[in-house]
């Protein structure tokens, strides 16, 4: 107790001109990696020895150095004799290795804030609220070399170059590395983003070299552009030297839009009618009546009801239909999506008259609430921040418990039936587990809420989340929805928007956002706005420059399509729905309110049982059970062989074998057989019919539907391209 007060009393007479700690001391520790994951800031810590991960909390540091151990880390008599320095040093054996040497200004730092007491944290020490980075872009040839600079801007107003105390990390290690000092060098072509994370706070720097790619000099002068999507991703190409791809032929833009907005295919009958329309504005009438059709609104009913993790699993079957049911009405009335979401924070009352009162039945943790809220509108995955500072964001343990204490005030109860009835509580808060006491709510970034006040805490809440200046809630929703039609978010994964996970193209992020909040968050307007451009109209076939680009958007990316769309689509063209239990006959898959309607087809090929806010629940990845399912599996087989599907009624109706190959042709892949597919196709029913004596209606039946499933099992089917 006696040298307790000793060192504090030291530590006062000493603090003016000594190090400090949280300012000075953590930034070297982190930089040595003593707090990092896999040293000491290990969940366990390294041999007895606990530093909080990346020094979230420098109190609890503080005592771990000075105070445990019985003080045998700090040597205030002789500096140099602190373990603290001698292991870090090597001079005496250390797991970890030598972090520094004697001659640092790391050793310096350390020494000097020992000699002076150890003067420990305090409330009244300068923070960092702000990087500054330069240069912040640059363009670079492989082989060349840049020095990052690095500004720290304090609480008070001061600033510091910090350039050598950054933990430095690249996106692309193949295109350009980074030391430990901020010197970054050019490996190879393409473009990097270079992290840098100090006290907390997150930022990057670009370096760019341009691909050797020989471009004709028309190539950019030339270009189509049909709105500003297409100059922001053009001038990205041409920094890059990566040409476009060309414009897709109607055909296949035709099966493209209908499959990407509305997760079904073309009518034969509206194929013959787009590919003989020769009327200039024919894509962008074709974008409008896939935009006003019944099958648009289930599409997107559907994927919001995945992000919405709308489920029987903690919902009864009618409150999973009424949640359904607002999600689907909203859509189908455009509902502006800050309005949509507003509505789900600002509401109370019965479950059953407002389904979006479902959200919190579903969440009923308020920690759960957080994280689902914060992945779902924010594009934020704050989880590891629930036990310590996030380790590749800026946000805070602090910050976590005080977005949770929002949450914290949610009422249930029991109404009629299954009904539930949702209000605000006035009292009830979350601890900070360490704190041991509640925290001011506050959103991320946001201004916090009195402890005192008995206002529900959401309507300030959903304040914040819908302000037009809320970046990180409008581009969460262009990034989902940008990603669905180029099967590549702007920031991939597209619910990983953060600030440390930077934009392929930060221009045209910003544009598009901005262009979505001036416009009134009109989802619908922004599919139509992104369809029409030619950025979306490009072939997916590559030219030899961008082969290998996904990221730019430089060509259409071939995609799977999803398993609901995929079992739609084999029932259209196959004329037999598939059958749901407890459902009507005809219900489409993504008609479905429920995913926990059993199909093994859909979840074979990845359906999300939406029990994670997370858009890797929807799995895409190929598997031997997909391939078995296709090959001799119920699913398509009882299709094709029923007595009333397509090729029987085709059969019924006269059609000729050339006619009912166009037809098949048409339905499985919205275009007209090529000559020879004409003539090899007809030609094979023909020996079919001509091998056997049978029933000929029954030879052609048989014929076609092999045909039929070869179609439905192709690649060209399976895939939207």
């Amino acid at each position: 107790m006696k040298g307790r007060l000793l060192l504090g009393l030291v530590s006062v007479v000493a603090f003016a001109a000594a190090p400090n700690f949280r300012k000075d001391v953590m930034p070297v520790l982190a930089k040595a990696g003593c707090n990092q994951g896999a040293c000491h800031g290990a969940l366990a810590g390294k041999n007895g020895f606990k530093l909080t991960l990346r020094g979230y909390d420098p109190e609890v540091d503080y005592d771990t150095l000075t105070r445990q151990s019985v003080g045998r880390r700090i040597s205030l008599a002789d500096p140099s004799q602190s373990l603290m320095l001698l292991k870090a040093t090597m001079t005496v054996p250390h797991g970890g290795g030598r972090r520094f040497k004697t001659d640092s200004l790391e050793y310096k730092i350390i020494h000097d804030w020992i000699a002076a007491g150890t003067p420990p944290p305090s409330a009244s020490d300068v923070e960092v609220v702000s990087l500054v980075v330069n240069p912040k872009q640059v363009t670079l040839k492989p082989g060349d070399q840049t020095q990052l600079q690095v500004t720290a801007k304090y609480s008070d107003g001061s600033t510091s170059d910090v350039t050598h105390w950054v933990k430095y990390s690249s996106s692309e290690e193949g295109t350009a590395t980074v030391d430990d000092n901020g010197k970054v060098k050019m490996i190879g072509n393409g473009e990097a983003a270079i992290t840098l994370w100090f006290a907390s706070r997150v930022m990057y720097a670009t370096v760019t070299a341009p691909y050797n790619n020989q471009i004709a000099p028309d190539t950019w002068t030339s270009a189509k552009i049909n709105n500003y999507i297409d100059k922001v991703v053009l001038a990205k190409l041409r920094d890059l030297n990566i040409a476009p791809s060309g414009e897709v032929g109607d055909a296949e833009f035709l099966r493209r839009a209908w499959l990407d907005a509305a997760g079904v295919l073309p009518r034969p009958e509206e194929v013959e009618a787009f590919l003989t329309d020769k009327s200039p504005d024919r894509r962008s009438r074709l974008i409008d009546r896939i935009l006003a059709s019944d099958e648009f609104t289930d599409y997107w009913a559907y994927k919001w009801s995945d992000l919405l993790l709308v489920s029987s699993r903690k919902l009864s079957r009618t409150s999973t239909r009424a949640f359904y049911q607002w999600i689907h009405e909203s859509v189908k009335e455009n509902k502006p999506w800050d309005q949509f979401v507003r509505e789900i924070f600002t509401s109370t009352g019965s479950t059953r008259q407002n389904g979006a009162l479902n959200y919190y039945v579903i969440h009923k943790d308020p920690i759960d609430l957080t994280e689902n809220v914060t992945q779902a509108f924010l594009g934020q995955r704050l989880t590891c921040a629930r036990c310590h500072n996030h380790p590749l964001e800026k946000w805070t343990q602090k910050q976590y418990y005080q977005m949770a204490n929002i949450f914290s005030r949610i009422g249930i109860k029991q109404g009629t039936g299954d009904e539930q009835i949702i209000f605000p509580k006035t009292s009830g808060d979350i601890n900070h587990p360490r704190l041991l006491k509640p925290l001011p709510p506050a959103p991320l970034d946001g201004d916090p809420i009195s402890l005192d006040s008995t206002e529900d805490r959401r309507l300030p809440f959903a304040k914040w989340l819908t302000r037009s200046d809320n970046q990180m809630f409008s581009r969460n929703v262009v990034n989902r929805v940008w990603g669905n039609f180029f099967g590549h978010g702007i920031v991939d994964p597209v619910d990983d928007v953060r600030a440390t996970n930077p934009a392929s193209n930060e221009a045209l992020f910003a544009a598009v956002t901005k262009d979505f909040v001036d416009n009134g968050y009109d989802v619908r307007r922004l599919i139509r706005t992104i369809m029409n451009s030619e950025t979306y109209q490009r072939s997916a076939e590559a030219n030899a420059t961008n082969k290998d680009d996904v990221r730019y958007f430089s060509k259409y990316n071939v995609k799977r399509l999803p398993a609901e769309v995929l079992l739609d689509t084999m029932s259209e063209v196959t004329g037999v729905p598939s059958d749901f239990p407890d459902y009507p006959r005809g219900t489409r898959a993504l008609q479905l309110p429920d995913t926990r309607v059993e199909s093994r087809f859909l979840t074979a090929f990845g359906r999300p049982p939406r029990i994670l806010c997370d858009a890797a629940e929807r799995s895409s990845a190929p598997s031997i059970s997909q391939a078995l399912h296709v090959i001799n599996g119920d699913t398509l087989n009882m299709k094709l062989s029923a007595a009333n599907g397509t090729v029987s009624r085709l059969l019924d109706l006269g059609f000729s074998d050339n006619r009912i190959v166009e037809y098949l042709t048409m339905a499985a892949f919205g275009r007209y057989p090529t000559d020879d597919e004409r003539v090899r196709l007809t030609k094979l029913i023909t020996d079919e019919r001509e091998k056997t004596k049978g029933d000929t209606r029954e030879v052609r039946k048989e014929a076609f539907e092999d045909l039929l499933w070869a179609m439905l099992t192709s690649k060209e089917f399976i895939f939207n391209h």
